[in-house]
Formats: C-alpha cells, structure tokens, sequence
C-alpha cells in the first residue's frame, strides 16, 4: 500500500506540476514546493529527535553536489520543460531512471555494461525516440516539445547523478536523512533564484489562485516528502526488486488521470514507446 500510494502521487506530480504552471512562474513554482517539502522534514526530524553531525567541509561539498543534481537544477529543468511538453511525456521519461543510473555508473564507477544491459538501454532510447517522434527529432527544431522532452530526459539523467553519488553517503547516513539535507540545501538556494524570477516577471505571490496553491502544496506535501517517506518504508520492508517492479505502474497511472485531468491525448506512439521503454527498462535492471 505504501509503494502504491507513492507511485500515485509520483504519477500525479507531472499533472500538479502543470497546473501550477498556469499561473506562476516555473522556478517560482520549484522554490515554493521545496520550502514546503523542507517545513515538513523538519517537521519530521524534530518529532523523531534526530541531529545530523556535521562531518567537514568535504562532507558538506559533496551534499552540496547532491542537492544540485537532486532538487535544484532536478526539479528546476524538469518543470521549464513541462512548460513545453505533456504530462504523459515526462512520466514515461521519469521511468527511464534505471538507465540513466547504470551508463552514469559504468562512466563514474567503472561498473560494467553487460551484453543484456546494453540490449536494455537501446531498447529504452529507442521508445523515447519513438514517443519524441521521428519526424520532429529529424526536423530537429530546439523549441516547443522537443525542447520539453529533452529537457525532462536531462532532469531524469541528472537525478540518476543524484542517486549514483549519494551512494557513498547512504552508507553513512539513512537515505531519508540524506534526503532531507539535501532538500534543505537546495531551498536556501532556491528562494533567491525564485525572487529573482518572480521580480524579472512582475510576478506577486498575491496572484496566485486557490487552484494553483493546492498544486504546489500537493507537490511540496505528497509528491516530495510524503511519497519520499513511503517509498524509504516500503523499501525497508521488501525487496527491492519488487519496489521496482511497482515503479513501472507510474506512466500508465499518469496517463488516466492526464487524460482526465488535464484532457491529454494517449496516442500510438506514446503507447508503443512506452512499452518499448518499459521493456528495455525491465531488461536492463535484469542485466
């Protein structure tokens, strides 16, 4: 229950994150989710009593690094491009993490690529092209959705970065701590890049509308922290090649409520990408 619940609410990120979209500013959008993301881990830290060690300046560079690769510039490209592409385009996308981690770990961490590995991410990039498109890639204009999509996959590379150098820190700290750092770090950056983007935009805090607040909220409460602390549950608790088969359940849960929701429309060649995604996904994480 605890998978499926986080699942549902990394599915329904994509659909708030387009709703916010209508009315604030993207990077606005990203530093008002992570202010509230970082009000309920603190939130979460007190009630459980916990202190962090401060561990040296290197420690603290590499959290630094972290908290880039894994809110800041993670959620701030990932939102620009949901500006220009759909809902559906970026929850099949999200599901392509696995290979993003094994070719960033085979160039950092010297892991090796298998034949079946291999198979897996072509099959993978294949289904993204497919969902791109072939005719727009070939045209190769750098605007509209195909600046959308690929600034969603450099998103979902950059969270692979994330999860492959906190590998090490993971082993020093529970991956929720880590996580909870990570996202304070990066609001304290945040806050003054979305000050400056809402002040370049004349935008005010005042004009945001009850629809929009609720969408920031949601991503801020269930999508960041919420779903964070279900998944680290259901992690402790069950294996995690099961935990990854419930991840492939985020696409298809996006697509229904994109349709309902936002009246998205699931065509041919997001339905056979995405089974060629999927598959190769499968298949690499069997590698």
């Amino acid at each position: 229950m605890a998978l499926m619940a986080a699942c549902f609410f990394w599915a329904a990120s994509f659909i708030a994150t387009k709703t916010a979209l209508d009315n604030i500013p993207p990077l606005t959008v990203v530093t008002l989710r992570m202010v509230i993301s970082s009000i309920c881990f603190l939130l979460w830290l007190l009630a459980r009593r916990k202190k962090i060690k401060y561990q040296g300046s290197a420690w603290l560079g590499r959290l630094f690094l972290l908290s880039l690769f894994g809110t800041g510039l993670h959620y701030g490209i990932q939102t620009i491009g949901l500006e220009y592409t759909t809902s559906s385009n970026a929850a099949l996308y999200a599901a392509t993490g696995p290979i993003s981690i094994a070719i960033i770990a085979a160039l950092f961490l010297g892991e090796r690529i298998t034949l079946k590995k291999a198979v897996g991410i072509g099959c993978a990039l294949l289904g993204v092209l497919i969902v791109m498109g072939i005719d727009t890639i070939m045209a190769f204009e750098l605007k509209g959705r195909l600046l959308g999509d690929l600034l969603v996959f450099t998103s979902i590379f950059m969270w692979g970065i994330f999860t492959v150098l906190g590998k090490d820190m993971i082993r020093q700290m529970r991956a929720i701590d880590l996580t909870a750092i990570v996202t304070f770090m990066g609001t304290l950056y945040m806050i003054p890049v979305g000050w400056i983007e809402s002040s370049r935009a004349s935008f005010s805090i005042e004009s945001i509308t009850s629809e929009s607040w609720g969408a920031v909220a949601f991503l801020g409460i269930a999508c960041s922290f919420l779903a964070t602390l279900l998944y680290f549950f259901a992690l402790e608790r069950t294996e995690s090649q099961k935990v990854g088969v419930y991840l492939y359940t985020i696409p298809p849960m996006n697509y229904v409520i994109s349709a309902l929701y936002l009246g998205e429309t699931i065509g041919l060649n997001l339905i056979l990408g995405s089974v060629i995604v999927l598959t190769g996904v499968y298949i690499t994480e069997k590698g």
